[in-house]
């Protein structure tokens, strides 16, 4: 039997200073660790919507904008180049009504965009991802008949000024139009639906 009078007070408060120290050092590592799970800023700005201004650009000008990494090619299209989409060469596409869901809702129609006036699609070519070629004025040496469109070099695949797709090249399916609504008269924003924003 020990001689040493107990000190049940001591005791506690020696347990208590010890829980409190292990809680805290417990709250100071799952801090940094939970954080850790949430995306950096440079993932959330990659994922983030991007704003154009369209106002300054001239009738058939091709600007390329950057989002999520991808370019995202838009064109202010034409008179000459809207009735071409309505007139002509719908036989010689692959999916002229755009059956294969590639666009939101509101770019189901022959020019594939909330605002005829402009053409916005991801510049990556749907057989091997390659960049497809602006061609303005010229595009009839590739498809007979046609003044506008895309051609990707890397295999010959060939798109109309809608982004949609020609038979007998091996793009599968018509340029992808991203998500993107009209802010006002002059500022596209790639990245958002209409009702999103």
């Amino acid at each position: 039997m020990s001689s040493a009078p107990e000190n049940n007070g001591r005791r506690r408060f020696l347990t208590l200073a010890t829980a409190v120290v292990g809680g805290a050092g417990t709250v100071g590592v799952a801090v940094p660790f939970i954080k850790s799970w949430n995306p950096s800023e440079k993932a959330k700005a990659a994922g983030a919507p991007v704003e154009h201004n369209v106002s300054k650009m001239l009738p058939g000008q091709l600007v390329r904008v950057k989002w999520r990494g991808k370019p995202v090619y838009v064109v202010r299209r034409t008179e000459e180049v809207l009735a071409e989409l309505k007139d002509g060469h719908l036989d010689q596409l692959k999916d002229p009504e755009s059956k294969v869901v590639q666009q939101p809702e509101y770019a189901c129609n022959s020019h594939r965009s909330p605002n005829p006036e402009y053409l916005v699609v991801l510049g990556v070519c749907t057989h091997l991802g390659c960049a497809p070629t602006y061609r303005a004025g010229d595009f009839n040496e590739v498809v007979e008949g046609v003044k506008n469109g895309f051609f990707c070099p890397c295999h010959g695949s060939k798109f109309d000024m809608a982004g949609r797709v020609f038979n007998n090249v091996p793009a599968p399916k018509n340029l992808q139009v991203p998500p993107h609504m009209f802010k006002d008269s002059g500022t596209l924003l790639i990245g958002v639906d209409e009702g999103d924003a």
